[in-house]
């Protein structure tokens, strides 16, 4: 606050000492609204190698997962700078942070068709999508079903009954046979 540091009260501008005031009473001030964003985690395996771009800034590719396991397409994905993207505290992951009303641009190669040589033609197809919606696109892990080992238990008793007994080799035999002798 004003005066603090051995300032006099005149040495700071007047819109400084009115912004103090209007903070100290709980007021927000204009440009200082707080933009809701959306925080999205995921694997650091998703991440790609940086790379410079045109303009000369430094950005990297993001894969986004097929939502559905047996789609075997190849993935989309999106450009991002790598200083949005952060470590979680266990290392195995990543996070970043974008404005809920953001759009981000991500694209998905689709295969166009072939050559008389047989070689495939791909070609990218944009969309845009709200931040909102790539935390859906980006986690959809997080909606799979995860079933118990134990409830899962009786079905593998069931299914290791059904298989037919194997019956010793020789080797297994003298191996018995030593360790009997011993």
């Amino acid at each position: 606050m004003a005066g603090v540091n051995g300032t006099m009260p005149s040495d700071i501008p007047d819109f400084v000492q009115e912004a103090e005031a209007a903070m100290a009473r709980g007021e927000t001030l204009p440009g200082m609204e707080e933009t809701e964003e959306v925080t999205i985690k995921f694997g650091k395996g998703l991440v790609g190698e940086p790379f410079t771009s045109k303009k000369g800034t430094t950005l990297v590719e993001v894969k986004i997962p097929n939502a559905d396991e047996a789609d075997k397409t190849p993935w989309a994905s999106f450009v991002i700078s790598p200083k949005m993207i952060h470590d979680n505290k266990f290392g195995k992951g990543v996070w970043m942070k974008l404005p809920k009303d953001d759009m981000i641009r991500i694209g998905k190669p689709v295969l166009e068709g072939q050559t008389p040589e047989g070689k495939n033609i791909w070609k990218r197809d944009y969309k845009q999508v709200s931040a909102a919606e790539l935390k859906a696109m980006m986690e959809t892990y997080k909606n799979k079903e995860k079933n118990s080992v134990l409830g899962e238990l009786e079905e593998k008793k069931d299914a290791a009954a059904k298989q037919p007994k194997k019956t010793k080799t020789k080797t297994a035999e003298k191996h018995k046979a030593s360790e009997a002798a011993l």
